[in-house]
């Protein structure tokens, strides 16, 4: 079994365990996307629970680009102060942090939005709840510059690295798949038009960081969807990407639509259906050299070292919802599995009381009168 407790490195960026906590939606943030002092406690608590680097929820490049309320803004440098206190509190309680950066497309609506959603193109299919409006060549333009310019802002605010959101159907997502891109210019049709928006995405963020900075994608494996990406598709994108430099990549799978194989799936059992997306990992590590992550559905240590055995790292998100200090829990000996019990009741709650949190531990602290 390998071993999830030691030092480990992604381009400089040292961690000082294998397990990553996975971006999740926090709704911790206020109207604008300015971070408030509770998401800062709240990354702060993961730092001191262990967890070798915590990616941030989705945070996005451009206000068009937000999907749930609550959600960080990097479009600004309005929020400064406060981006920088969340640095220095995670790095203060020895943890490692990283951004997430999305334009989430299609998949939000005019009144989020501010104006009629932007995809790649004017389709009317299931993960839009409304049509959008076809990217212009010169908005694909301002886009790819608001992604580098966040990336250069999460730099300068002290981010140890920032992560592409290529998975589940938003924007660069949207651009992969046959189903949502259907352009008939550059952007489309074969794989190498579809994947043209990541890869200049990409480097317009590795323009502004530089080269000694880590820029970690998140990649759908595949979209789990008739139409969609598929996963040789997916193969070929992470091969292209691991050849242009990406120093890591995060494989999800799915899209909101994907049924039974979507992103965020219920009734995970510790040794029975965990590690989902684990087939396509393994798939893509061995096509590419850099660090491959897999997230999905980890709920026990034996299950976590094993995975460690054919990818580089293994990523959490809802079992440290209910458990932040999980991973110094397994490295004191207490080998239990993660009591998580996928309920999806997290987020739930989190869109009625303005921030997520374990649905199950609250319950038990209202009853007990805690």
């Amino acid at each position: 079994m390998a071993d999830i407790y030691v030092r480990n490195e992604i381009k400089g960026m040292s961690l000082r365990n294998r397990l990553v906590r996975s971006a999740t939606w926090e709704g911790m943030c206020e109207t604008d996307g300015r971070p408030t002092s509770r998401l800062l406690e709240y990354y702060r608590e993961l730092a001191l629970g262990g967890v070798g680097l915590i990616v941030t929820g989705y945070t996005f490049v451009r206000p068009e680009g937000k999907q749930m309320p609550g959600t960080m803004g990097i479009h600004t440098d309005d929020f400064s102060s406060e981006m920088k206190a969340m640095t220095e509190a995670v790095h203060g309680a020895g943890g490692s942090i990283c951004m997430q950066l999305v334009h989430v497309g299609g998949q939000t609506d005019a009144r989020t939005a501010g104006r009629r959603p932007l995809a790649p193109s004017e389709v009317d299919v299931a993960q839009f709840s409304e049509l959008p409006e076809e990217l212009s060549l010169d908005e694909i333009k301002g886009i790819v510059s608001a992604f580098a310019e966040g990336a250069a802002r999460a730099r300068e605010y002290g981010f140890d690295a920032v992560e592409l959101h290529a998975a589940h159907g938003y924007l660069i997502n949207q651009f992969l798949s046959p189903l949502t891109n259907q352009r008939r210019d550059a952007y489309g049709g074969s794989l190498e038009g579809r994947s043209r928006f990541l890869m200049e995405v990409y480097e317009s963020v590795r323009g502004a960081v530089g080269p000694d900075y880590p820029v970690m994608v998140k990649l759908n494996g595949s979209d789990n969807l008739e139409g969609g990406l598929s996963e040789e598709d997916a193969l070929a994108a992470a091969i292209g990407l691991g050849r242009a430099g990406i120093d890591a990549i995060e494989v999800s799978g799915g899209t909101p639509v994907s049924g039974a194989l979507a992103p965020v799936r219920g009734k995970i059992k510790a040794g029975e259906n965990e590690a989902y997306n684990m087939e396509l990992a393994r798939g893509i590590k061995k096509a590419v050299s850099c660090p491959v992550i897999s997230v999905g559905g980890f709920r026990s240590v034996e299950v976590v070292e094993e995975a460690l055995g054919e990818v580089d790292y293994v990523a959490l998100s809802r079992p440290l919802i209910r458990e932040p200090f999980l991973p110094s829990r397994w490295q004191s000996g207490d080998r239990s599995p993660a009591t998580c019990i996928s309920c999806n009741k997290c987020f739930i709650g989190g869109l009625k009381e303005g921030g997520i949190y374990c649905y199950v531990e609250r319950k038990k602290e209202r009853t007990s009168g805690g």
